[in-house]
């Protein structure tokens, strides 16, 4: 079985070698010795939401403080992609569903969005708790899935927002996927950076180039997949996101929900670009 996943806070574990003390305290180290009751000699994983992985074992446990030997130090390589889930909000708690499931898949990133139809809506204090919320969530879905990276959580955005944002990636070299039913373009044959144009068959990314290097774009290129609220995106969303250089695709035969929609293109994208190989 695999080993628990603790998060520390950016930067902490950035200078520590096999053989080092980590000492795990605050709400992560309550959760190991307290909650989970974690004790000497077992095996834990403490990463730092950017890829860093330390695997420890368990030399002391006091209260909320759990005193951890280091035993190996991996960092995850990127593969020059970020995945962006722009989850449409919803009713009930159909989005956080969809952020956690995507979060599980592999998703490095999540953005709120306020489309026109949906019913919830955050403004003021309620988007602050909102937020937050969503921010719980994906924290939460990374440690249960064992990830070393934590996905980032937007602020909300309006669909003129979101226009610009699609204008921003579709320029630095990325893909903008809109989910639409009545698209005719599969997401299996959508372009994607770093992989060859409607490479059927193909698996992995492709080899980076001098002219990626030469537009600067050691930068994750990113493919933002678009998902709309219960009542669909509207076709003045539609035509705002396609004329900034969005693309419209079809997920499958069958009509998702919200929640479910942004999960399944996570992981059919994750597996096109040699994710889950």
């Amino acid at each position: 079985m695999s080993a628990p996943v603790f998060l520390a806070e950016a930067g902490d574990l950035g200078s520590l070698v096999p053989g080092d003390t980590y000492l795990l305290d605050g709400l992560e180290g309550r959760h190991a010795g307290v909650v989970q009751r974690r004790g000497v000699g077992e095996r834990i994983d403490v990463v730092d939401g950017a890829g860093l992985r330390l695997t420890c074992r368990v030399t002391a446990v006091q209260a909320s403080e759990v005193t951890l030997e280091v035993v190996s130090v991996e960092r995850e390589p990127s593969d020059g992609v970020s995945l962006v889930l722009v989850q449409a909000l919803a009713k009930g708690d159909r989005d956080e569903l969809a952020i956690e499931a995507a979060t599980e898949a592999g998703v490095d990133a999540v953005l709120p969005w306020q489309a026109e139809r949906s019913v919830v809506v955050w403004r003021g204090d309620r988007a602050a708790k909102s937020r937050a919320r969503w921010v719980a969530t994906v924290r939460a879905a990374t440690k249960q899935a064992r990830r070393a990276s934590l996905p980032g959580v937007g602020d909300v955005v309006d669909a003129k927002g979101l226009a610009a944002r699609t204008a921003q990636v579709v320029a630095a070299g990325g893909t903008v996927l809109v989910l639409h039913e009545e698209a005719t373009l599969p997401i299996a044959q959508a372009v994607l950076p770093g992989l060859p144009a409607l490479g059927a068959g193909a698996q992995g990314l492709a080899a980076r180039t001098p002219e990626d290097s030469a537009t600067g774009s050691d930068a994750p290129r990113e493919i933002l997949v678009v998902v709309g609220p219960e009542g669909g995106i509207s076709e003045r969303e539609c035509t705002l996101l396609t004329e900034s250089g969005a693309t419209l695709v079809r997920l499958g035969p069958h009509v998702l929900r919200t929640s479910t929609a942004g999960p399944i293109a996570v992981a059919l994208l994750s597996e096109r670009l040699g994710r889950w190989a």
